[in-house]
């Protein structure tokens, strides 16, 4: 069962974790429940008693019912020799989400038609994951928003989307 994950802070709080959001007492509230620090993410533990992380509870998709968190689809396109970088996002916050896919492709397939190799790597992700996660949508682009760190701007790509940017 996926649930959100959370850290015990109570009665010894982690060295060097999140104390709280400046100037923002309410935000900081809303992180935490009971003895719980409420991190964001949204996971879930197998059998094996393994914790696995499925995604931001702000990135995950609501597509036709299904949940789908975005890692699993960038991992599945990343395996394909055409990909060199993946990103996931939900393109339509009104009429309901379906999983876009942007993608840097390796530059040996840039010259390469795009529709067919759209229909590839959907079918690609379709034989990697569940059929129902693979991107409806896909867009080629040279190069992924990051922050500092490296980390992919998703923001950034939900606002293009959705023709705030």
């Amino acid at each position: 069962i996926e649930g959100d994950l959370a850290l015990r802070i109570k009665p010894t709080r982690p060295y060097c974790l999140f104390t709280q959001y400046t100037d923002d007492r309410e935000r900081t509230a809303s992180t935490l429940r009971g003895d719980f620090y409420i991190t964001g993410d949204r996971g879930f533990q197998d059998e094996d008693g393994y914790i696995w992380l499925v995604g931001r509870r702000d990135d995950i998709i609501n597509s036709a019912g299904y949940r789908i968190g975005p890692f699993e689809v960038e991992n599945a396109l990343l395996e394909h020799d055409a990909v060199v970088e993946a990103a996931v996002v939900s393109p339509d916050p009104i009429r309901g989400e379906v999983v876009k896919a942007f993608v840097v492709l390796a530059p040996e397939y840039i010259s390469h038609d795009q529709e067919a190799l759209i229909k590839e790597l959907q079918d690609y992700v379709k034989t990697v994951t569940a059929p129902y996660k693979y991107p409806r949508k896909m867009e080629f682009v040279p190069h992924l928003p990051k922050t500092i760190s490296g980390k992919i701007r998703r923001n950034e790509l939900r606002k293009k989307e959705w023709g705030q940017a």
